[in-house]
């Protein structure tokens, strides 16, 4: 059995990802800041699909957090075969609104971490020849919009920068971009969603369905849903002074900046 370690698990995306690759036949690492919740998870997992689910606690926002789950991914004894980058959060507000301390500490979740945790993972992966990494990013990469944007960007540019440098290794990296997802994300925000047509809203099982079909298929992006595949592809050749101001007002009214 292969073991699968999942950052920010007990909920949405990750948690969508662990239900998925559990039901798989996959043992987990499950990491996320709460003990109780990561407890309860762990052992709903177990009891309902045979595997083991080993639960780390840690806050990816500290130097001790990134640390801990960087010692587990270089276990070379007990190795992660797949590496979900999953953890992150929006902060409410415009820039110069939201204070320099939520910023950087924003920069270092969706950046500073998911470098250190993909390169200690990546590590172990290439010296046994097999292995992938997904890096949760964002469709608001696509699009100038604040720090949240920018670091989900930096995401996007870092993996696929990464997976060309590792080709013939046996490890794949892969940069997933979802759009709107029924998660917590945005309630722990602040933000209201009920301005939020429905049509944009993804279901994260299917969104991680398709995901991990775009990793065994060698992708190294995944745009998983039609609708946001057609939209990027109208960001593309739009004006960016244009798509400046388009995704300012868009950013106001629905997502994180």
């Amino acid at each position: 059995m292969t073991t699968a370690l999942i950052t920010g698990s007990t909920a949405g995306i990750g948690a969508a990802f662990a239900r998925r690759l559990a039901a798989d036949g996959h043992n987990l690492v499950l990491v996320a800041r709460d003990t109780k919740r990561l407890q309860e998870q762990a052992t709903e997992l177990h009891d309902r699909h045979g595997i083991e689910a080993e639960v780390l606690t840690a806050d990816l926002s500290t130097d001790d957090g990134i640390e801990a789950v960087e010692t587990r991914l270089g276990d070379r004894r007990n190795p992660v075969d797949l590496l979900v980058n999953n953890a992150g959060f929006g902060n409410k507000g415009r820039y110069l609104e939201v204070s320099m301390a939520d910023e950087l500490t924003m920069l270092k979740v969706h950046c500073e971490a998911v470098l250190r945790l993909t390169s200690a993972a990546a590590d172990s992966m290439r010296e046994r020849g097999r292995g992938g990494v997904v890096n949760v990013a964002s469709v608001a990469a696509f699009v100038p919009r604040g720090t949240y944007g920018a670091s989900k960007a930096w995401v996007v540019q870092f993996t696929q920068g990464a997976a060309k440098d590792l080709a013939g290794s046996g490890v794949r990296l892969m940069a997933l971009c979802p759009g709107f997802v029924r998660t917590e994300f945005h309630q722990r925000a602040g933000m209201g969603t009920d301005n939020i047509p429905n049509w944009m809203w993804l279901d994260a099982d299917k969104l991680v369905t398709t995901a991990l079909a775009d990793l065994a298929r060698g992708k190294s992006l995944s745009i998983p849903d039609p609708r946001y595949k057609a939209m990027m592809g109208v960001v593309k050749v739009t004006p960016r002074a244009l798509l400046g101001g388009i995704s300012s007002r868009t950013g106001r009214k629905y997502g994180p900046q």
